[in-house]
């Protein structure tokens, strides 16, 4: 499990677009990566629209926003245009990048059901690639105001 201060492990994954987009490229910029279960649903939804209705918080920070799924970039590209997102969204469909930050493997629903998906998390990184917040386990508000706040957006 990542600590406050460590290195993010860098990754590259593809976008909605199909285009390769690592981790590192965003150096000098802090980035906020959120982590979601699926594409277009209620409590994605409202995580990503709170990240997109904070966006110019958010750049006049010096940050920049990622969202990674399970999904495929075809369902990414799908969605943001959907909800006109202005970030980049990262398919993860083999779940390496999910699995190996900790919040891929079973969930317990609140009704107490378990299934296998994405734990609802964000990370902020700062310009330097170090970890600055790590929320595991988060609700989709939550993730978006105390990742605004990491960043002082």
């Amino acid at each position: 499990m990542a600590e406050i201060g460590e290195q993010a492990p860098d990754f590259e994954l593809l976008n909605q677009d199909g285009k390769t987009v690592k981790l590192s490229d965003f150096r000098g910029k802090k980035v906020i990566l959120f982590a979601y279960p699926k594409a277009d649903t209620p409590g994605c939804t409202i995580q990503a629209c709170g990240f997109r209705d904070n966006f110019p918080n958010v750049e006049t920070a010096n940050a920049v926003v990622l969202g990674i799924s399970p999904d495929t970039p075809e369902e990414l590209r799908a969605w943001k245009d959907k909800i006109n997102l202005p970030y980049d969204l990262l398919a993860d469909p083999e779940r390496s990048v999910l699995e190996s930050w900790g919040v891929w493997g079973e969930q317990t629903t609140s009704s107490g059901q378990t299934y296998v998906g994405v734990n609802r998390s964000h990370w902020v990184i700062d310009e330097n690639g170090a970890f600055i917040d790590i929320q595991i386990g988060i609700s989709p508000q939550d993730s978006v105001d105390k990742a605004l706040a990491a960043v002082g957006g």
